[in-house]
């Protein structure tokens, strides 16, 4: 379990680099919140409904459906019409899920050589895009409508070195870079 294996390893390991006292302000991962657009779906009621038995199966989550804010005439998108689904997951269910992403999503991934190091944005949060969900466990490939999905794993940081080496030691593969 890696909720287990934060609570007992990570946490003392934060604590001794970042000269931390109190355990509530060790890093942590607060959230992971599932994105997917299905804006091409707006017509396509069974096509809607098919993505988000999918993303359900793969968070363990039903999504909520997120609509239209405003028309947008030249996308031919109208206000309250369905654009995305998501997901925000926390506690087991997050835990959960980011040990499936890290141990049996990404190693399934074509020609992958470690995620993104420059993912990370300004308050310590870390995005995560995958061009097709199919290389999740739970979705047939035949039956998959191929959809792609963003992942942002939200941490209790603002500092982005401190971020980085939380998920790195959770097991976030990251990229090598080469040294010349």
């Amino acid at each position: 379990m890696l909720q287990n294996t934060y609570k007992e390893e990570i946490i003392p390991k934060l604590k001794k680099e970042y000269a931390i006292k109190n355990i509530m302000a060790v890093p942590r991962v607060e959230k992971i919140v599932v994105n997917a657009g299905v804006g091409d779906l707006t017509k396509n009621k069974e096509g809607l409904e098919k993505a988000t038995k999918e993303l359900a199966a793969i968070t363990g989550q039903m999504p909520s459906v997120r609509n239209a804010k405003l028309s947008v005439a030249s996308f031919g998108l109208r206000e309250g019409q369905p654009v995305g689904l998501k997901v925000t997951l926390r506690g087991k269910r997050m835990y959960d899920f980011l040990e499936k992403l890290i141990t049996i999503v990404l190693p399934r991934l074509r020609d992958f050589r470690g995620v993104s190091l420059t993912s990370f944005d300004q308050h310590g949060n870390y995005n995560l895009g995958l061009k097709n969900y199919s290389v999740f466990p739970e979705i047939d490939v035949a039956q998959s409508s191929g959809r792609g999905v963003e992942i942002t794993m939200v941490t209790s940081t603002k500092d982005k070195e401190q971020s980085k080496k939380l998920l790195e030691l959770l097991g976030v593969p990251f990229e090598k870079l080469e040294e010349n």
